[in-house]
C-alpha cells in the first residue's frame, strides 16, 4: 500500500495500489500522512519524496469506496473528507520539503497530491489535471490549494473545465515545477533532493515554508509584522549564525559536510 525507503538524507514515500493506479483508499491517506508527519519530526530526514508504484502517479480518491460511502451518514463522509484534507495539510505545512516524483498521470486528487508539494518534477508523457466535475463531483480540497498556487483565473480554468494537461503546459501555468524527460525522471529527482539536503539550512526551510504557508492569507500590515518576527528569529538559529560565518570565513556551511 505505501512503501517507505530512506537513503541517506531523502526519505522515498511510494504509493503501491499499481492494480487501481495507486487511487488514494482511507488507509493509503492515513498511512501517507503519518509517514509525512513523522518525517517532519525525524532529524535524519532532509527531503521527502512522494511518488507512484507503477505506471501512474494517483488517480485521486477510490471511486469504489467513494460510490460506498454515498449511502453513508453525513458525519461518515465528513470524516472521510477530513482524513484527506489532513494528508493534504500534512504534506503542505511539513517542515522538511516535500518533491513530488511523477513518473505517470497524476489525475483528480492525485493532481492536487502532486501539486500541494513544495516541487514536482513531471515525466513528460503524464498527462493531469483536474477531472472532478466530469464525474459530478467538487475538486473542494485541493482548491485550497490551487488558488494559492495559481491565482484565481488559472485556478478556474483548470478546476471547471475539468481539463487535461500534458506535463509541459502544467509547468507553463505553474502547476508543477519542471517536466522531463522520463528517462531523466530518475537522475533528475535525485539530483535536486541532492541540492535541498546539501545546499540549505534544515532550519532556514522548515521556517520559510512556514512563512510561505501563513503569508498569503495576512494582509499587508498584517503579513509584515509577521516576517518582521519570523526575521528575527531566523538570526537567533544555530543554523544562520554557522552559515553567516561560513561565508565571510569562506568556508562551507556545516550542513553541506551533514549532507
Amino acid at each position: 500500500m505505501l512503501q517507505s525507503r530512506q537513503s541517506g538524507p531523502v526519505l522515498t514515500l511510494t504509493l503501491d495500489r499499481p492494480e487501481v493506479r495507486n487511487a488514494l483508499s482511507a488507509e493509503l491517506v492515513g498511512a501517507l500522512t503519518e509517514a509525512v508527519e513523522a518525517a517532519g519530526r525525524d532529524e535524519s530526514v532532509r527531503v521527502i519524496v512522494l511518488t507512484g508504484a507503477g505506471k501512474a502517479f494517483s488517480a485521486g480518491a477510490d471511486l469504489s469506496a467513494l460510490q460506498a460511502l454515498m449511502t453513508a451518514s453525513a458525519e461518515a463522509n465528513l470524516a472521510d473528507s477530513e482524513h484527506l484534507a489532513r494528508l493534504f495539510e500534512a504534506i503542505y505545512t511539513s517542515p522538511k520539503p516535500v518533491v513530488a516524483k511523477v513518473q505517470g498521470h497524476a489525475i483528480a486528487g492525485g493532481c492536487g497530491l502532486a501539486a500541494v508539494c513544495d516541487l514536482s518534477l513531471v515525466a513528460d508523457g503524464a498527462k493531469l489535471g483536474f477531472t472532478e466535475t466530469r464525474i459530478g463531483f467538487v475538486p473542494a480540497i485541493v482548491s485550497v490549494f490551487v488558488v494559492r498556487k495559481l491565482g484565481e483565473a488559472a485556478a478556474r480554468d483548470l478546476l471547471l473545465r475539468g481539463r487535461l494537461l500534458d506535463a509541459d503546459e502544467a509547468a507553463r501555468v505553474g502547476l508543477v515545477t519542471r517536466a522531463v524527460p522520463a528517462a531523466d525522471l530518475d537522475a533528475e529527482t535525485d539530483a535536486l533532493c541532492r541540492e535541498l539536503a546539501t545546499e540549505t539550512s534544515a532550519s532556514a526551510v522548515a521556517l520559510t515554508k512556514r512563512l510561505l504557508a501563513d503569508v498569503p492569507s495576512m494582509g499587508v500590515a498584517e503579513g509584515l509584522s509577521y516576517a518582521a518576527r519570523l526575521n528575527a528569529l531566523a538570526r537567533a538559529t544555530d543554523d544562520c549564525k554557522a552559515g553567516v560565518a561560513a561565508f565571510l570565513s569562506k568556508t562551507d556551511a556545516p550542513w553541506r559536510s551533514r549532507g
